[in-house]
Parts: structure tokens; C-alpha cells; sequence
């Protein structure tokens, strides 16, 4: 295991109004380690996983991302190393762009391709995040002409375009049907499995998504975290069930897979 975490969050806390979202939390993820952060909507998870992108500031703690200190770097040039996607990001893509368009502009973390000059190159290195995304025959299709699965791995596509040292996913299953969120399960495994691909963070709050690949678990409860650590030691009926505070049961499936459900 890396001594040097690629992101560490150490004590964070955001208060907006007078209201604590987040509560003193920490989370170190290093290169051979992929985390999920769970807990249910209001938990805090996307306003963590804002701060690690570094579109939020925290109230109080220190935030590190790739071995640079949030308020003492240029934020908007470490971006471009950090592959993020989240529901709201998605939203403001013209339904117009083509698969390789998105991709593309990852490279500069811009929304359209006009704003800076791109190359056969980028758009080479664009086609082949595609293809190892599983979506490659698409690159030319208009965003809004592919199906909710597909639209996800071009998003997830786009996060590799710069080799970024850490990828930060907020519920990209939301808004997906049963056959496009297998299809993303699948993919995010994929990428677990690749010792080439960098390590990520997953936010959801269901298990059934979570990829067998997932090693750590941070659960988070009213801002607070829960429980932190490897996922077989703490991602339990107990811990879950404190988690969202109604009683669960849990089981790991052959092949690593999730199933929870409440108790009678």
C-alpha cells in the first residue's frame, strides 16, 4: 500500500446557513484503493465529494489532492488532473455534443469544445477513453441520442481523458434504469480491475451498485462519519442499518455483488 495518499480530507467540516452538512470527516484514499461513500440523501456525501473535486471549500480542515493543498494551489489547473463526474456536471453538456466532443474537453475541464483548440491527438486520446469505456462505436453519436448507460460511460470515458491520479463519482447510476445501472456496475469493476486505471470514489446509497472492485468504505449519517476502513470489515448489517437508520440486512453474493433489505 502507497504511503502517500493521492486525497486526503482531514477534520473537514462545511456549515452554509448556520447548518453543519459536514461534520469533522476524514478520508485518505490511496493509489491502490477504491472507496465508496455511502449514506442516505442529506448525509453529506455530495458536498464531501465537492470539496475532494475542489468546487467547495471547506469551513474548517485541510484538504490535499494529488499532493497539493487546497488555498495554496491553482485550483483550476489541478482539476484537470482529477477526473470528476456528477449528475449536476452532466446536466450543463449540450445534448448536441458528439461522444468524443465531451470526452475531449475534459482536457482543459471545459463544457464545450470551442472555448480552446484541440487536435488529432486529443481527439485520438478521446476515442480511445471511449473504447475502454466499452462505448468507442458511439464516438461520433450525439449525447442526447444515446441511452442513459451509454451517456454514463461517456461521462466515465471523460474522466480518464487526462490520466487524471483520482476520479471522484457522485451517484452516477441516478436517473438510470435496471439494465443501465448494471451496465455502469460493470464498467466501474472494469476499471477496479485495471492496474493501469487510477483508484476512485463512488457516492451512493445503495449497495446493490456498489462494484465488487471496492475496497474501503467511508458511511456517512447526518454528516458525520460512521465508520471508515476496508469494506469486509465494516460495510455490515449493523453499520448499515446505523447508517440509515432503519433495521437491514445485508449479503455479499457470489462474486462480490451487494443485496440489502429491511429486517421483519
Amino acid at each position: 500500500m502507497s504511503d502517500h495518499p493521492v486525497l486526503e480530507l482531514d477534520d473537514v467540516s462545511f456549515v452554509r446557513d448556520g447548518r453543519s452538512i459536514v461534520d469533522s470527516v476524514s478520508l485518505h484514499v490511496r493509489a491502490d484503493e477504491n472507496w465508496l461513500v455511502l449514506g442516505a440523501n442529506g448525509s453529506g456525501k455530495t458536498t464531501l465529494l465537492r470539496i475532494a473535486a475542489m468546487y467547495e471549500h471547506p469551513s474548517s480542515g485541510r484538504v490535499r489532492v494529488l499532493g497539493e493543498e487546497l488555498g495554496h494551489t491553482d485550483v483550476r489547473r489541478l482539476r484537470q488532473r482529477v477526473g470528476y463526474a456528477s449528475a449536476a456536471l452532466t446536466a450543463e453538456f449540450r445534448r448536441e455534443l458528439t461522444a468524443t466532443d465531451v470526452v475531449m474537453t475534459a482536457k482543459h475541464a471545459a463544457l464545450e469544445p470551442w472555448w480552446h483548440r484541440y487536435d488529432d491527438g486529443d481527439r485520438a486520446r478521446a476515442r480511445d477513453r471511449l473504447d475502454r469505456m466499452g462505448v468507442g462505436h458511439l464516438h461520433d453519436r450525439a449525447l442526447g441520442t444515446l441511452s442513459s448507460g451509454e451517456q454514463q460511460r461517456v461521462f466515465l470515458a471523460r474522466t480518464l481523458m487526462n490520466d487524471p491520479g483520482v476520479v471522484l463519482l457522485d451517484e452516477p447510476s441516478a436517473r438510470l434504469d435496471l439494465g443501465g445501472r448494471e451496465q455502469l456496475v460493470h464498467a466501474l469493476d472494469d476499471m477496479a480491475a485495471d492496474p493501469a486505471a487510477p483508484p476512485f470514489v463512488l457516492i451512493s446509497h445503495h449497495v446493490e451498485e456498489v462494484p465488487p472492485g471496492i475496497t474501503h468504505v467511508l458511511m456517512l449519517r447526518d454528516g458525520r462519519a460512521l465508520a471508515s476502513g476496508p469494506v469486509g470489515e465494516h460495510l455490515t448489517a449493523a453499520q448499515l442499518s446505523d447508517c440509515f437508520g432503519v433495521p437491514l440486512e445485508l449479503e455479499r453474493r457470489p462474486g462480490g455483488r451487494f443485496s440489502a433489505w429491511a429486517s421483519r
